[in-house]
């Protein structure tokens, strides 16, 4: 049978909240299970290699890059990737695949539409839930010609690699979802969402400053705008 799913579990410095989720993954969700590491000097690598994971040392920094290289060695058709903090639900998996097997391009578990849970959820002081919001509302106005996308930032998501291919993507930072998202809507693809539930971060620090990535976004936002549909495939 030929190779149809991988999963790029996406770590930098996890070591503290890896071994926390690790036995709630079903990791038998996809037929190749690979990690993507940006250079962790705390043991994440040791760990993953002990559970007979195949780890990919990054290149450069960047989660973008992170995703790049992801899509680079997956050896199945369609993609997900995964980080190992804590925020992501590993039992949306199946749902991810589910939908890209019925012939999505790309599949976001959203925080932001009905029936799904952010973490800010819980107090009425919610800055990066609304200023993910504004970005998603004005990329939604300018990009979007299909169905309203509620979550254009969250990076748990899936793709197909011809998708992903098309989508040239060459962004090594925070925003690589961002432009995803919209060089997906750009070229007219099918992007689902569902609902998911954003959990706690069990361990490490995030390493995503908001104030330089809500700057680094509106750079994304502007030479998009300009730019338009020139860009060519990965």
């Amino acid at each position: 049978m030929s190779v149809k799913r991988s999963l790029v579990i996406l770590t930098f410095n996890e070591i503290e909240a890896t071994p926390k989720i690790w036995d709630t993954i079903p990791l038998n969700v996809a037929q190749d299970v690979f990690c993507v590491d940006g250079g962790s000097k705390d043991g994440t690598v040791e760990f993953m290699q002990s559970k007979g994971i195949r780890v990919v040392t990054q290149d450069r920094r960047g989660r973008g890059r992170g995703f790049q290289l992801g899509v680079e060695h997956a050896q199945g058709e369609h993609v997900v990737f995964f980080s190992t903090d804590g925020n992501e639900d590993p039992a949306d998996l199946e749902k991810i695949y589910g939908l890209l097997e019925q012939g999505c391009d790309m599949v976001i578990a959203s925080r932001m539409m009905d029936g799904a849970f952010n973490e800010e959820d819980v107090s009425l002081w919610r800055p990066r839930k609304w200023v993910n919001n504004a970005f998603t509302l004005g990329v939604n106005l300018f990009f979007n010609r299909r169905d309203y996308v509620t979550d254009t930032i969250n990076g748990y998501r899936g793709v197909s690699k011809a998708a992903f291919g098309r989508m040239g993507i060459d962004v090594d930072g925070f925003d690589v979802e961002f432009t995803m998202s919209i060089r997906a809507m750009k070229l007219g693809m099918r992007i689902a969402e569902f609902p998911t539930r954003e959990g706690a971060r069990v361990g490490g620090v995030s390493t995503a400053e908001s104030w330089k990535t809500g700057v680094v976004f509106v750079k994304r936002f502007w030479r998009e705008l300009m730019i338009g549909t020139r860009f060519g495939p990965a």
